[in-house]
């Protein structure tokens, strides 16, 4: 009941962040509605506003990609654990074949920055209720101030590992006068305000909002933690990240879900567990589309063979010995369906009215193995190798899956630590940036694991010519275009130098 009340007022919330924005999030006119004068009078409203941030991250109100589709798509249609549906859509197989054109749909940011002006718009107009509404603080204020700051750096970083350099919109779309065409910012550029919203986030989030549902679907502090963390291993900050990681590893919050028989309906099916740090909160009040995109006749993706043949293996003489994130979990071996978002459990499907498995954006796995990434970047690969141990031991992971790397290998436990990512998070977003973080580290020390990537995914008929595009001398091809009509409708853009 909790549940459902939250996701209820949160749809509703969003009709007040949305008066207050626009169609086009950079230089659009905007919608009419609720005129600013009227709407930021109590704190209630700016509740409203707040929980109508997160009401953005389930659906999108002008008919774009839903977030989580966005990031299923831009997190693995480049990576090497997806193969085509018969419903695929032609410029979803074109990401696939490494054949990205300015004109592909995929690469339309609108959703993002869509969630970004909302944002915005809490920053911009919410400290004006102070002087409005005596009972409103300035503590109450910059806790509010520091889940929305959270959620546009969440935004802003994925923007950046998509694109590189994008324009940052700091202020909100809220009026005529705001209307503004702006050019790309620098990827350090925006990565600095990332970590100044998150910095800002870090010392006014609360440490709980009162109970588990709210905890796993709002941003408390230890969602900043596990934010910075992953800023910082990008940005190859390795100290700063293993004390995030720490932050949340000694509060002794959060641990994994033990790898029995409960484990699938208790981490995917009913979420919201011990291990869920921030999850998007879908419910049977708002469903995901996940059922449609992986389960009809027309499924638009399936798990690519490689996935159980390579990245799970399989034991041809125990059926029982198995690793339980594989066969049953990630996977439906008998169609290669994609199963954690539609599963009931190893053996049942959901039904579609039942399609409400959560997004997860991190979860305790993650920490353990970012901390495992960073510190063995510090040469520290013994402790490194340990954490992924732990990871490996509650996933039942198999013998022909340990590499057994020599701890004093940091390429070799860097590897190690690499595939046990693809096991431990298969479909949930995070393969395609995690091959590029590793790639581009040191100046693109590992570019074979980007070029060995291409090897195993694209079909071999395209494979010379995808190999030819990652070699790009200055590696714009990792990042995406600027999608068409944005170029068309902001002068001030210029695409990037690869797609000209």
């Amino acid at each position: 009941m909790k549940r459902k009340l939250f996701i209820n007022f949160m749809l509703l919330a969003v009709i007040g962040v949305a008066a207050t924005s626009c169609n086009k999030y950079l230089d659009l006119k905007p919608q009419d509605g609720i005129i600013r004068q009227e709407y930021w009078q109590t704190k209630e409203q700016v509740q409203s506003a707040v929980t109508g941030c997160y009401a953005s991250l389930l659906a999108s109100p002008t008919n774009n990609r839903p977030l989580s589709e966005v990031l299923f798509l831009w997190g693995e249609l480049r990576a090497d654990m997806i193969a085509p549906g018969i419903g695929i859509s032609a410029d979803e197989n074109d990401i696939v074949n490494v054949n990205t054109l300015p004109t592909n749909t995929v690469t339309n940011w609108a959703t993002v920055y869509q969630i970004i002006n909302y944002c915005n718009t809490v920053i911009d107009f919410a400290p004006g209720v102070l002087e409005k509404d005596n009972t409103f603080t300035k503590q109450q204020l910059n806790q509010y101030l520091a889940e929305v700051r959270a959620l546009r750096a969440m935004l802003y970083f994925t923007l950046v590992k998509s694109f590189r350099d994008v324009p940052l919109k700091l202020k909100s779309t809220s009026s005529d006068t705001d209307l503004q065409q702006l050019p790309k910012t620098s990827a350090d550029t925006v990565l600095t305000q990332v970590l100044a919203d998150l910095q800002f986030a870090d010392s006014n989030a609360v440490i709980t909002h009162g109970n588990t549902i709210t905890d796993k679907g709002r941003i408390n502090k230890y969602t900043v933690k596990a934010l910075l963390a992953d800023v910082y291993l990008w940005m190859e900050n390795y100290t700063e990240c293993e004390a995030a990681c720490n932050y949340i590893i000694d509060s002794k919050k959060y641990g994994l879900i033990a790898g029995n028989g409960a484990w699938f309906n208790n981490l995917y099916y009913v979420g919201n567990s011990n291990e869920g740090i921030f999850e998007f909160q879908f419910d049977q009040q708002k469903l995901n589309n996940f059922y449609n995109i992986f389960l009809t006749s027309r499924q638009r993706f399936l798990a690519s063979a490689l996935v159980m043949e390579q990245m799970y293996t399989v034991d041809f003489v125990d059926d029982n010995n198995k690793d339980i994130r594989g066969d049953g979990a990630a996977v439906r071996t008998s169609d290669n369906a994609i199963w954690k978002y539609v599963a009931q459990d190893y053996n049942s499907v959901r039904s579609a009215d039942a399609s409400y498995a959560h997004w997860f954006a991190y979860r305790y796995a993650d920490i353990l193995l970012m901390k495992a990434e960073a510190i063995n970047q510090m040469s520290r690969g013994a402790e490194a190798i340990a954490l992924v141990s732990t990871i490996r031991l509650r996933g039942k992971a198999l013998a022909g899956t340990n590499t057994n790397p020599d701890p004093a290998d940091r390429n070799g436990v860097a590897d190690f630590i690499l595939a046990e990512r693809a096991r431990e998070f298969a479909f949930e977003g995070k393969r395609w940036y995690d091959i590029l973080r590793n790639a581009k580290r040191n100046n693109y020390e590992r570019l074979d694991i980007l070029l060995n990537m291409v090897a195993r995914a694209v079909p071999a008929n395209r494979q010379i010519s995808a190999i030819n595009k990652y070699k790009d001398p200055n590696y714009n091809s990792h990042y995406f275009p600027i999608f068409l009509y944005e170029i068309q409708s902001n002068p001030n853009l210029i695409q990037n130098p690869f797609y000209q």
